[in-house]
């Protein structure tokens, strides 16, 4: 529900703070006084197009803002989709510079129009010069025709869901069936490359981390002759003329131990030299070629060279040549096998079709049980708002199967005897054409996103029991919803729940709309003068107080 408009230096309008209450808002005033100003800067807070021309004179911007006390699940995964937060509390707010330029914030946060227009849309619907109103969009006619089924029609939901499921099914194995064709398509074309690669890889064999070991072994290899050429000169080396270093050590303390003098003088250098002779013995055994089989290289290198040869040719590394080597193998299986999974699948989707054509025969039935109480209750409403010579219908076509069916649906309506039915947003313009949109909403209203009509042009051209029949709808169509109705009708403002007066004053030579809400006598007055004009006499007085009563 709108519950605040703030309006600043918009046209007429300087500085206007607005708070709207639930139920039937009716707006009057003069002709002249700004009515149409206040719908522009409501139309701008929600998305219309900007137009330079509604900054108010001598300023250099305009701004307007409108707040909500509820964000319905549509407008909410709106803002979830652009990454706005959102609770229950809504505020639009737009601002319009003297060049043109335009600015918009939803909760604060900025946004581009085109998103503020469409949260616009799913909040407030615009009936009149300005209109917005979904129902002259006809991608809206068959959910709006399925909303009053749901209300009408016993098991029209059920029915509804069971074919949005039988659609699931069908739909999720034909796209498997379509994807099998095209995928044994184009593996029988590359039957021969598969069955070439697929042998060439099982012989080939390999194991994830192979390359890597056998890159190893091959450096290994590769370095033994050198390491073995560097061991057999560091033992050369140990060995002197012949003989081993640590045996001449050991001669050497050997000799020294049988120096005469008691305690021996090299009894500690002697010590050393034994321990010198035991470490250069220790090492010169260990310094031995590795007994590698060298003679083994041919054949490491041609099994590494293979393996990184058929890495190439599949792009892919060496360790993920098992998992291609399963994947091709599971093209020929699918090849192989596709003859008895092609049948099963086209069985399973004749199946599911089959289900779905009764699903969608039925529901279809049921649409139309719904358009001709549609038409009905709409033929009903006609003359009441002066539209006695209307009539509806709901035009059916078939189309493509969908999870709402095969139906296309379009309200067609005409308004003159002898002229044929045309598309609703065709057949009717102004007053004409919102009353028309009023008695559909009155017939239609059950559970729809925008909480908030706003009706301009409704009571043209209509007086008397018209008028009141119009206020009537209006009234009823206020008691789920909330509406704000620019009205020249005593009759539609008698209904008001709030009222509110639009008013042209002039101070120093500049022009200024107000608008204000009235109560009491004011009420009574302001209703008198749609009655009588300029002078309110006794008798449109009391004709106001029966009104409003």
């Amino acid at each position: 529900m709108l519950t605040a408009l703030n309006i600043s230096n918009i046209v007429l309008i300087e500085k206007l703070n607005l708070e709207f209450g639930a139920g039937l808002n009716i707006l009057t005033g003069e002709t002249g006084a700004g009515k149409s100003i206040l719908l522009d800067a409501l139309s701008l807070a929600l998305g219309a197009r900007s137009d330079a021309g509604l900054v108010r004179s001598g300023c250099d911007m305009a701004s307007v803002v409108a707040e909500f006390d509820s964000t319905p699940d549509t407008v909410r995964a709106i803002l979830t989709e652009n990454g706005i937060d959102s609770d229950d509390n809504l505020i639009l707010r737009r601002t319009l510079s003297v060049d043109g330029k335009s600015r918009a914030w939803i909760n604060d946060t900025p946004v581009s129009v085109r998103v503020l227009h469409d949260v616009g849309d799913a909040l407030v619907e615009i009936h009149g010069q300005f209109a917005n109103h979904r129902l002259l969009n006809q991608s809206t006619h068959r959910a709006a025709l399925d909303e009053f089924a749901i209300a009408h029609i016993p098991g029209f939901a059920d029915l509804l869901a069971d074919t949005r499921s039988a659609y699931n099914e069908y739909h999720a194995a034909d796209l498997k069936l379509r994807e099998l064709r095209e995928t044994v398509a184009r593996a029988a074309d590359e039957r021969d490359f598969l069955e070439h690669n697929v042998a060439e890889l099982r012989a080939l064999n390999v194991r994830v981390g192979e390359e890597s070991e056998l890159a190893d072994k091959r450096t290994a290899i590769m370095n033994a002759e050198k390491n073995a050429a560097i061991v057999s000169d560091a033992n050369s080396a140990m060995n002197p003329n012949g003989k081993s270093l640590d045996a001449f050590v050991f001669d050497v303390a050997h000799i020294l131990e049988r120096v005469k003098t008691d305690p021996n003088p090299y009894a500690e250098q002697i010590e050393k030299l034994y321990e010198v002779a035991d470490t250069l013995a220790t090492v010169s055994s260990c310094l031995t070629p590795d007994d590698m089989d060298v003679a083994s290289i041919d054949e490491i290198e041609e099994r590494l060279f293979a393996i990184r040869a058929a890495a190439r040719k599949h792009r892919v590394p060496a360790d993920e040549l098992p998992q291609k080597l399963e994947q091709m193998s599971a093209q020929l299986e699918v090849i192989d096998n596709s003859d008895a999974a092609l049948k099963k699948l086209a069985h399973d989707v004749d199946m599911f079709r089959t289900k779905f054509d009764a699903c969608a025969a039925k529901l279809s039935a049921e649409r139309m049980v719904a358009a001709d109480k549609l038409r009905t209750l709409l033929r009903g409403e006609f003359p009441d708002l002066k539209l006695g010579n209307a009539d509806f219908m709901v035009e059916r076509a078939e189309t493509n199967p969908t999870a709402t069916g095969v139906d296309d649906v379009t309200f067609m309506i005409k308004t003159n005897p002898g002229s044929p039915f045309a598309p609703l947003h065709k057949s009717a313009s102004g007053g004409e054409l919102a009353r028309l949109m009023l008695a559909m909403r009155v017939v239609l209203i059950t559970d729809t996103d925008a909480h908030t009509f706003v009706f301009d042009e409704v009571d043209t051209g209509i007086s008397g029991a018209t008028a009141s029949a119009v206020g009537l709808r209006l009234n009823k169509l206020a008691q789920t919803a909330q509406a704000l109705v620019v009205t020249h009708s005593a009759q539609v403002a008698g209904f008001a729940d709030y009222h509110f007066k639009i008013e042209k004053s002039v101070h120093d030579d500049k022009t200024t709309t107000t608008v204000r809400e009235i109560t009491g006598d004011e009420r009574v007055n302001e209703v008198a003068r749609i009655i009588s004009g300029a002078e309110i006499t006794p008798e449109s007085i009391a004709t106001a107080k029966t009104l409003i009563k």
